[in-house]
């Protein structure tokens, strides 16, 4: 048994230690805490919230072209109203819309039924000049789409050259090395499965027409074979990662593809890259940032997907049918744009079957995604 003293000392030292351990522990919890809503306000999930509302001239944003001055070339092919003519759109660094460039509609020269011009894809040459798709195919599905480079000279437009004709689907384009290739959507109409291709031209080609049929001309680089019938295009999304290595996304399939090349500029290999059925639904427009994360605009999901350079798929931004296009929600959106630690995304919102976008609204929207530093 212990003494009465023995007792009455241990009662004392507990006493202490409660009184020094409450504060210490209510000081621990705190600081628990603290860091807790630190880390989580540091790592909350980036969020699609609106960029810019477009004027009412723009019904049908499409692709993207960022500059050298931080401003982004926008095409609006404007299929939702065409009594709103076709013509490109600047949006400068400070997220204002100007007119940057309005298509004479018919365009001279061309055929009546396909003399409207429909720029989709679009991407600055390394001398500020611009070439796009002109995507034909809903017009007539006959060869009729068409590559053009759009001259620039004191920062506007000046004149405008033919690089090629006698696409089917002209759709997406970027350059590396001397080169524009271009997403041919669909090489063979009607084929099962479905066919499609990259096509390649020298920077300063000029008014070249593809043979007929289109599958043998010596300008395709690259071909595929899409599966799944919902949605019947092909080849879209096109990107080069740092080393040369090209990326292709079939629409319809939601595959990546990687095509590397030879020394000589010849295909070495063609192979799937990343796919995440039931995930990636769509390969729209992308493009990559500098750690050669592809961000790719997955259309019928309302998402936009984040490809990893070891081929894993994240999804960065996923929002349901838009209600109110304030919102900055993403509706439909059809490319995804790098702009810095931001992501641009233009939201076509031009409703096909099983989409999460049913109908179309104004106003057009391009939505931001800023990405945490």
């Amino acid at each position: 048994m212990q003494s009465g003293s023995q007792v009455d000392t241990k009662i004392i030292h507990k006493h202490n230690a409660m009184k020094m351990t409450k504060p210490f522990l209510a000081g621990l919890l705190a600081a628990i805490m603290g860091a807790g809503c630190a880390s989580s306000q540091r790592t909350a999930a980036p969020q699609a919230k609106l960029l810019i509302a477009l004027p009412d001239y723009c019904n049908t944003p499409d692709g993207m072209a960022l500059l050298k001055d931080n401003s982004i070339i926008v095409s609006a092919p404007n299929f939702n109203d065409e009594t709103k003519p076709p013509l490109l759109i600047r949006i400068t660094p400070d997220n204002k819309a100007e007119k940057f460039h309005e298509f004479p509609t018919p365009y001279p020269g061309l055929a009546k039924g396909v003399d409207r011009i429909a720029p989709m894809g679009i991407v600055a040459g390394p001398t500020g000049d611009l070439y796009f798709a002109d995507m034909q195919y809903m017009k007539d599905k006959n060869q009729k789409s068409r590559l053009w480079k759009l001259a620039i000279k004191g920062g506007k437009a000046d004149s405008m050259t033919l690089v090629a004709s006698g696409f089917n689907v002209a759709n997406g384009v970027a350059i590396n090395g001397g080169y524009i290739y271009i997403t041919e959507s669909v090489l063979e109409e009607g084929s099962q499965p479905l066919t499609s291709a990259v096509l390649r031209f020298k920077l300063d080609e000029q008014n070249v027409q593809l043979k007929t049929p289109l599958k043998d001309d010596p300008h395709i680089v690259a071909t595929f074979k899409s599966y799944l019938n919902d949605w019947r295009f092909g080849a879209d999304g096109i990107e080069f990662d740092r080393q040369g290595n090209l990326f292709v996304g079939l629409f319809g399939d939601g595959v990546m593809h990687k095509i590397t090349f030879d020394a000589s500029g010849a295909v070495k290999s063609n192979e799937v890259f990343a796919k995440a059925p039931g995930k990636l639904i769509n390969c729209d427009g992308m493009h990559r940032d500098a750690q050669d994360n592809l961000y790719v605009a997955d259309s019928a999901a309302n998402a936009i997907q984040v490809i990893r350079p070891n081929g894993t798929v994240e999804t960065l931004w996923q929002n349901e049918d838009v209600l109110d296009k304030l919102t900055g929600q993403l509706d439909q959106p059809c490319e995804a744009l790098v702009r810095g630690n931001e992501i641009i995304v233009s939201n076509m919102d031009w409703p096909f079957p099983k989409f999460k976008n049913t109908k179309h609204q104004l106003p057009a929207t391009l939505s931001v995604i800023r990405l945490n530093p």
